[in-house]
């Protein structure tokens, strides 16, 4: 049974919190947060005791813990919880720094600790079926990918001035989605962003609406597609040609019912948020975390897989505000 630290309590340890107490290999022992109340409730919600982060990080007994706490204190928790001898599962990014992410790479590397960051998408039923039957050769070669991401809405400008930027946010999961389907990460990377959402976002130095091009060593092409306001609903849709056929992940609506008409043809629109459409996905990368860490097996998405994500994000942040395409061996290094 894998005992586990919950590290923050805002929305989205809440998510964790559901998935490590509803799967039977796994027990949530305690959580912490900077607001000790939030921590309290939670605790309390599932059972589980109210501890300081260094309670948790200490406690022998504690062999695991999910870091779901802001960007900036990823790489340092890391550091922390791998030093103590825990495996870790880290919502993503792994940091705002791409050097400082880096640097915790090096340092969990030496401490031998399994670490997984949470590119949930990865665990979703439909992207997941969409890999499978590419990995299957059913499709041939992939030529082109198409990933479109839209919020229903954006979120608060004060969110916005501490998140790191929409590429680094927002776009980090879809540039992992492209790494996991097209098997490597590309050569350059040209991206263009604008705010034509909301000024604030703007003025606060971000941009609400992007459009990436991935460019591969080989000729392969992805784009990508992010804005902060789609007002029908949560749009996630991924579209990969390959050399034999196509493959389209469409989005998960609130129910299926088409009414058919002299009027028209209607039906019912996406679901609206990501707590909707993603739950499933959270529960089965919780479980494989949990598989990996129980049965010594290596973790389905890696620190490597964080940093070359976020380095992506650096190239797309360079390149919307140069005008020109950036090389991914440059960023890296």
């Amino acid at each position: 049974m894998l005992k586990v630290g919950l590290l923050g309590a805002g929305r989205i340890a809440g998510v964790h919190a559901t998935a490590i107490t509803t799967n039977p290999g796994s027990t949530l022992v305690a959580v912490s947060d900077i607001n000790a109340d939030a921590a309290s409730r939670l605790a309390a919600q599932y059972g589980a005791e109210a501890r300081t982060t260094d309670a948790i990080l200490s406690d022998p007994a504690i062999n695991a813990v999910l870091i779901a706490t802001s960007t900036d204190t990823h790489s340092d928790l890391i550091e922390r919880a791998t030093g103590a001898g825990k495996a870790v599962l880290c919502e993503k990014p792994v940091d705002l720094s791409l050097a400082r992410a880096q640097a915790c790479q090096k340092i969990a590397s030496k401490n031998g600790q399994p670490v997984m960051i949470g590119f949930n998408r990865r665990f979703d039923p439909n992207f997941a079926a969409l890999k499978a039957a590419l990995d299957a050769g059913e499709i041939g070669k992939p030529e082109l990918l198409s990933i479109t991401s839209f919020d229903p809405a954006p979120p608060p400008v004060a969110y916005i001035k501490v998140s790191g930027g929409l590429f680094r946010d927002m776009m980090i999961h879809d540039f992992d989605m492209a790494n996991f389907l097209m098997g490597a990460a590309p050569e350059t990377v040209s991206a263009v962003g604008t705010s034509i959402v909301d000024p604030a976002i703007g003025q606060a130095g971000d941009v609400d609406t992007a459009v990436v091009t991935l460019s591969y060593a080989d000729g392969r092409i992805a784009v990508i597609k992010n804005s902060r306001r789609a007002v029908y609903g949560y749009d996630q849709r991924v579209e990969l040609l390959g050399s034999e056929g196509l493959l389209q992940a469409q989005n998960m609506l609130e129910n299926t019912v088409v009414k058919s008409t002299t009027a028209g043809v209607t039906g019912a629109r996406p679901t609206y948020f990501f707590l909707e459409r993603y739950m499933p996905a959270y529960a089965a990368e919780w479980a494989a975390f949990v598989t990996a860490v129980s049965t010594g097996a290596d973790v389905p998405v890696t620190l490597n897989d964080g940093i070359a994500a976020l380095a992506m994000a650096e190239a797309a942040t360079q390149s919307a505000r140069s005008g020109q395409p950036v090389s991914l061996t440059g960023i890296l290094g």
